[in-house]
C-alpha cells in the first residue's frame, strides 16, 4: 500500500489519535525516539526522522558513553530512522485512545543498515538462514512482577495488594487460576489491548512469587516480528500496569529471596517446503541430527552468550541454586532443570526451549545470539554430550558464570560471536556494559556498610 494510503487509513479508522510516538530500542531494550503530531505521520513514513547515532551508546541511566565511537568524538551525528512495516498501532492505555505507536529502524545516509541498531544485527544473523534456506520459527515467554507503586517502611519495593481482596500476597501458588481471577480486569485488559495492537498473545499464567506472572508470545516464523512483539508487550504491560495503579518490571532479580523473571525462547526451523527440520521421521523425543547439531552449538556459545543473556548487573543475582535458572550448558528432554529443553508434544512442533536469559535482555539480541549458536552448531556440524535425564543440578557442577565482568571478557573473546553480531557492534556493545559496571563499582551497598563497618 502507498504510504500516502496507508498513513490516511489508519488516521481515518483513529480519528481520535492526534499524536504518534516514534520508538526505537536502544541496547538496553529500553524504548526511546520522538512524539510527532498526526500532521506529520506521512512526512515521518516517507523521509524517516532523525535521531543521534548515539541512542545506541547510551547506559542504563541515559548517558552516552563515549567509548563507543558514537559520542561527541564522531561529532554526535544523527542517522536516519525508518518506520518498520506494520507496526503502526493505537496505543490504548495513553491518553484516553488519543495515542499511536510507531517502531523505527536506523539506517546511514546511504538507506544501509545502522550497524548498531539491535534490530538490523538480529536481521544480520538472519540473513545467514535466508542463505541457507532455513526459516527460525520463534516464540518468546516473559515473566515479570506487579509491584505496588508504594514503597515499604524501608524504601524498598513489595508485592501489590490483591484487586479482590486488598490483602498483600506474602505466598504465591504457581499456575494458580485463583490469583489469575483476582488480577484478571488487568489480565484482560493487556490481552485485549495487545489483540488492538496485533501482538500474538499466547497464554498467560502465575509464576510461582507474589504479584509474579508468565505472558507466553505465540510461535511464527518471522523472527524479527517475534522480537519486535517482544519489545512491545513490555511496552504494553508496563501501561496497562499503570492504569490499574501498579508497577511491572521485567528486572531479572526484584526480590533477592524470590524467584527472578526469565525469557524463555523456543526455536525450530523450517526448510523451503516449510517442514520442520527438528522433527524426526521416527518420531525420535530427541529429534533429527540437525536438532543435535542446533544443540551443540546454543552449548558451545552460552558461556560466551551470558553478556547478552545477563546483561546488567542485576541480572547476575538470578543465577543462584533450586530456583530453576540454569547454571551450566545442559540439555535433556522434557526436563526444566536443564539448559536446554526439549519440550514434549507432538513431533512436527519439535524444538528447543531456551532457559537462561532473563527477562531484561534486549529481544534483539537475545534471538541474534541463539540464532548465532544454532547456526555455528549447523555449519561446523557439532555432537553435543549425552543429554541429561533427571536433575540437571545434581548432575552437572555450575560453570556459567555469574560475574559480570566475566561474562563481557568471554564476549569479546568470542569469534563466532564475533563474526554473527559484528565486531563494529560488539564493541560498542561492551564498551556500554563495561562503563555501565564501573558506575556500579563505584556505589557502597548498604549490606556492605551493615556487614563491615564494624569487623573490619
Amino acid at each position: 500500500m502507498p504510504v500516502a494510503d496507508e498513513v490516511e487509513a489508519f488516521l481515518d479508522t483513529y480519528p481520535p489519535i492526534d499524536s504518534i510516538d516514534l520508538l526505537i530500542s536502544d541496547l538496553n531494550g529500553v524504548l526511546r525516539g520522538k512524539r510527532l503530531p498526526r500532521d506529520n505521520l506521512e512526512k515521518a513514513y516517507r523521509d524517516g526522522i532523525n535521531l543521534p547515532a548515539s541512542v545506541f551508546a547510551l547506559d542504563i541511566l541515559g548517558h552516552t558513553i563515549e567509548a563507543t565511537g558514537l559520542g561527541l568524538s564522531s561529532g554526535d551525528g544523527d542517522r536516519v530512522c525508518r518506520p518498520v512495516p506494520g507496526s503502526l498501532m493505537p496505543s490504548p492505555w495513553l491518553r484516553d485512545g488519543r495515542q499511536a505507536q510507531l517502531l523505527m529502524t536506523m539506517t546511514e545516509p546511504d538507506g544501509t543498515p545502522f550497524f548498531a541498531d539491535p534490530r538490523q544485527v538480529l536481521d544480520r544473523v538472519l540473513e545467514r538462514f535466508r542463505q541457507a534456506g532455513l526459516i527460525p520459527v520463534v516464540a518468546v515467554e516473559l515473566e515479570f512482577y506487579l509491584i505496588d507503586r508504594h514503597r515499604n517502611r524501608l524504601g524498598m519495593i513489595q508485592p501489590p495488594r490483591s484487586p479482590a481482596t486488598g490483602e498483600r500476597a506474602t505466598q504465591s501458588q504457581l499456575y494458580s487460576i485463583h490469583e489469575l481471577d483476582e488480577y484478571a480486569e488487568l489480565l484482560e485488559e493487556i490481552q485485549a489491548t495487545a489483540r488492538c495492537q496485533r501482538l500474538p498473545l499466547d497464554t498467560a499464567l502465575k509464576e510461582c512469587a507474589p504479584g509474579q506472572f508468565e505472558i507466553t508470545l505465540r510461535h511464527g516464523n518471522d523472527a524479527l516480528a517475534a522480537a519486535d512483539a517482544a519489545v512491545l508487550l513490555k511496552r504494553l504491560i508496563k501501561g496497562v500496569a499503570r492504569r490499574h495503579g501498579f508497577e511491572a518490571t521485567f528486572m531479572a532479580k526484584p526480590y533477592a529471596q524470590q524467584a527472578g523473571s526469565g525469557a524463555h525462547v523456543h526455536l525450530s526451523l523450517l526448510d523451503a517446503a516449510g517442514r520442520n527440520v527438528f522433527a524426526a521421521a521416527d518420531g525420535d523425543p530427541l529429534g533429527t541430527a540437525r536438532l543435535r547439531q542446533a544443540v551443540a552449538g546454543l552449548l558451545a556459545l552460552m558461556p560466551a552468550s551470558m553478556g547478552i543473556f545477563a546483561p546488567n548487573l542485576n541480572a547476575f543475582r538470578r543465577f543462584q541454586p533450586g530456583l530453576y535458572v540454569p547454571l551450566a550448558p545442559t540439555w535433556g528432554y522434557d526436563n526444566r532443570s536443564v539448559a536446554l529443553r526439549i519440550p514434549s508434544g507432538a513431533n512436527a512442533a519439535r524444538r528447543i526451549e531456551h532457559r537462561v536469559a532473563g527477562a531484561d535482555a534486549n529481544p534483539y539480541l537475545l534471538l541474534a545470539s541463539l540464532l548465532a549458536g544454532i547456526e555455528h552448531g549447523l555449519r561446523h556440524e557439532l555432537t553435543p554430550a549425552p543429554a541429561i535425564t533427571g536433575n540437571a543440578y545434581d548432575q552437572v557442577a555450575p560453570s556459567l558464570t555469574n560475574s559480570w565482568s566475566r561474562a563481557l571478557d568471554l564476549l569479546a573473546a568470542s569469534e563466532p560471536l564475533t563474526e554473527a553480531l559484528g565486531a563494529d557492534f560488539l564493541q560498542v556493545f561492551l564498551a556500554t556494559r563495561r562503563a555501565e559496571r564501573d558506575q556500579a563499582m563505584q556505589v557502597v551497598s548498604k549490606l556492605e556498610v551493615d556487614w563491615y563497618l564494624h569487623q573490619v
